[in-house]
């Protein structure tokens, strides 16, 4: 049992109000002006932000196969100190989370080292990237999340339209990388200015926007929910609306990374500024950012992409493509946007909880009595700089390293237990 004293929270106006909050059974008990400590454990809030813990629908953890990269201790560990209590794993892995008896090695695996509720997600082919679908049905009831084949697009439209008939069958999600192969022309960053400049292939807009338009009506056809990752170009924040105009059930996430950098920001030909989506242009930029405003994209995701340091330090045409984003996504997003009052604080904190959410119904994301409690504490005074060498990520791959940013989460708590207090794991 926990009594957090003194701090802050946000009611539905937006405004902040003094109030302790207690915690007991893994559940928020009571909200108060002043609650007395009589037993259990009091956590000093004073002048802090209590608000729920985030959600990040988008992430990289590499287990298995990928340990040199990240592994679920590391990767929740990073979520844990970003604040994050609800993190959902990609599925290029090896193996790839494509069958019942690899998800539930998984979900055994989660539930040995995850920090925080990690849901993880199945793919959507065999093996990714082939065209045969993997068993819904087996999948679902082993545990997964929604499907997706991320890192790679679902190439032929027949097999994306018999994936979404399954999945609208057992009311679940299709999550989609929307990338067509045949436009990519063995791209690096995007086709535009910092390309040209420095002699290296672009990736152009319509990789993306033309499987994204080809999807929305495929969804539409199939009664599916079809969540769009990542989304980096205006032609995409276009085809979203217009689709939700429509009625079609498309939802939309947008990384930190997009909406605060452009390609004309990339310093030279660097590992560490590799991402795909690549950073677009500034007109790109402003669409995502009218889109996030509007509505047309749902709410925010980090595309947490850790690798090994050899496989960044070196030119993008070698480099893996991602960069790590859990650890640096709310002080960033906070720095930019809520201190520059171009956003609310409570619209901030929607995007990172109930947003997400709601779009995949899911119980979490509000700080209410009943409801589970994954909180986490912000310090929005604290001012440091992001320091890649102080990452619970194995990942170091940040283009951000040296940026000043204030506003830190200071502690974090995953069901009602402590999991991340002021710079340690517990």
């Amino acid at each position: 049992m926990y009594v957090l004293k003194n701090g802050q929270v946000l009611n539905e106006a937006g405004e902040l109000e003094k109030k302790d909050v207690l915690i007991q059974n893994g559940k928020v008990n009571l909200i108060a002006d002043s609650i007395e400590v009589t037993s259990g454990k009091e956590f000093d809030a004073t002048g802090k932000l209590i608000a729920p813990g985030f959600i990040d629908v988008h992430v990289h953890l590499r287990e298995p196969g990928g340990e040199h990269k990240e592994t679920i201790l590391t990767g929740t560990q990073a979520a844990a100190r970003g604040g994050y209590t609800t993190i959902c794993s990609m599925p290029n892995t090896k193996p790839v989370p494509d069958s019942k008896a690899v998800m539930e090695r998984l979900q055994a695996k989660i539930k040995e080292t995850a920090e925080v509720r990690v849901l993880p997600y199945a793919s959507i082919t065999t093996s990714l990237g082939t065209d045969e679908l993997v068993d819904f049905e087996a999948l679902k009831e082993a545990g997964a999340f929604a499907f997706t084949d991320d890192g790679v697009g679902v190439q032929l439209a027949g097999t994306m339209y018999e994936a979404m008939k399954r999945a609208a069958a057992l009311d679940m999600a299709i999550v989609a990388h929307c990338e067509d192969n045949s436009l990519i022309y063995g791209g690096v960053v995007h086709d535009g200015i910092f390309a040209e400049k420095e002699g290296l292939k672009g990736i152009p807009n319509i990789a993306e926007s033309v499987q994204i338009a080809r999807d929305v009506l495929l969804a539409e056809a199939a009664g599916c929910h079809y969540h769009v990752c990542h989304i980096s170009t205006k032609e995409s924040v276009r085809v979203v609306r217009d689709a939700k105009r429509a009625g079609i059930r498309v939802t939309a996430e947008v990384s930190p990374h997009h909406l605060i950098l452009d390609e004309e920001d990339i310093p030279g030909n660097d590992g560490n500024w590799k991402m795909n989506p690549p950073l677009r242009s500034k007109e790109d930029r402003a669409a995502l950012l009218e889109g996030l405003l509007d509505g047309t994209i749902d709410f925010i995701a980090t595309d947490h992409a850790p690798h090994a340091a050899e496989e960044k330090n070196v030119p993008m045409e070698q480099a893996a493509f991602g960069i790590v984003g859990l650890e640096t996504a709310f002080p960033l997003l906070y720095t930019h946007f809520v201190k520059t009052n171009e956003w609310t604080l409570k619209q901030l904190i929607d995007w990172m909880t109930v947003k997400p959410a709601e779009c995949f119904k899911l119980p979490y994301g509000k700080l209410e009595v009943g409801a589970v409690a994954d909180i986490v504490v912000l310090d929005l005074e604290k001012e440091a700089n992001i320091d890649s060498a102080t990452f619970y990520s194995k990942g170091k791959n940040t283009p951000f390293v040296g940026e000043t940013c204030i506003g830190w989460p200071v502690a974090t708590f995953a069901e009602g237990t402590l999991v991340y207090n002021e710079g340690e794991i517990k």
